[in-house]
């Protein structure tokens, strides 16, 4: 059984992309996503507009995740119209490349890691410090874990969290993160304004809505679920980190094509170099791979998921707000005793 760096090394060869595969997904994405779109204004039916308004907002999901893929620099790499086509593609997703790119590599770095900056992560305190915090505190860390904060992704995780705060943290850095904001409103009303709020709706709104909360979602469970592991700086391994507190996310086929294999996700950990495409071929290759922790898009599951608020270094797990209380009780009753 490979472990550790071994491990690592042996998905080396995995880390190279197809081009014509890179291309041939990448831009029948987009031509499929842009034909729902168009679709949800043109056809005359109710019960077909709100379809293919699911599956416009499904597709935004995918083709983000091929636009995280090259941004890891995993596909069409130094391609100068690839470029082009995922500047502007991370521009509508409010999620621009100086963000995204920032973000998304400190979240690699210092994924799982107990007490760093929660740049491009969910924050996780210990049971410990949740506890010494003061109430205004709880009400904040709690309301950024919210299942209703990450259900409102859309507002919430990429308008706010990714363009609002992004630029007033850094305008010069991240003044793409303004246009990105300002050009997205100014679609919306457009579209409202010339061809109704129908069209708003269906072929602008209800899309964002469902890609950025199961986006945000998703982008939560990978990393806060039953089973997952935080641990102290010091203690910190990349290969731990990637096996041990990032999910495998058990999908039908349908939703794997969706999500682009993100699911895949502590394979994704273990070497980002991997192209979406070829995920299950490394998933299929190593046993090591195949005794992932794992999580679903199951009811139960996504409730076990969101119950999650604070790592208990004690238990080794992390633990619900109920049972943040319960303990503090008990302690309190044997302090008096």
């Amino acid at each position: 059984m490979l472990c550790g760096k071994e491990l690592i090394l042996a998905t080396k060869p995995y880390a190279k992309e197809d081009r014509r595969k890179s291309w041939l997904y990448t831009l029948s994405t987009l031509a499929i996503l842009i034909a729902t779109l168009a679709a949800t204004v043109l056809v005359p039916w109710l019960l077909a507009k709100v379809v293919l308004s699911v599956i416009s907002g499904l597709l935004l999901v995918r083709m983000f995740v091929i636009y995280h893929d090259h941004q890891h620099h995993t596909i069409l790499h130094k391609s100068v119209i690839a470029d082009g086509i995922f500047t502007v593609f991370g521009i509508y997703m409010l999620a621009p490349t100086s963000i995204w790119k920032r973000s998304h590599d400190h979240h690699h770095k210092h994924n799982s890691k107990l007490f760093s900056a929660s740049i491009g992560s969910f924050p996780i305190a210990t049971r410990q410090k949740f506890l010494s915090m003061s109430a205004g505190e709880r009400i904040g860390y709690l309301a950024i874990r919210h299942p209703l904060t990450i259900g409102l992704g859309y507002f919430t995780m990429f308008m706010l969290g990714m363009c609002v705060s992004s630029f007033l943290s850094s305008p010069r850095k991240h003044f793409d993160a303004l246009i990105a904001l300002l050009l997205h409103i100014g679609a919306a009303v457009a579209i409202f304004m010339f061809w109704g709020w129908d069209a708003w709706f269906f072929m602008f709104f209800v899309p964002f809505l469902i890609a950025f909360a199961l986006g945000s979602y998703l982008f939560y469970a990978q990393h806060n679920f039953p089973g997952v592991t935080f641990c102290s700086n010091a203690d910190w391994a990349y290969d731990k980190a990637a096996l041990e507190s990032s999910s495998y996310m058990t999908m039908n086929p349908v939703m794997h094509w969706f999500t682009a294999n993100i699911g895949y996700h502590h394979i994704h950990h273990l070497n980002a170099k991997i192209p979406f495409y070829r995920l299950p071929e490394v998933m299929a290759k190593f046993p090591e791979l195949q005794v992932a922790r794992t999580t679903s898009l199951r009811p139960s599951a996504i409730i076990a998921c969101l119950r999650l608020k604070a790592w208990d270094q004690e238990l080794g797990r992390m633990v619900s707000l109920k049972e943040l209380g319960t303990k503090r009780r008990r302690k309190a009753k044997l302090a008096t005793a």
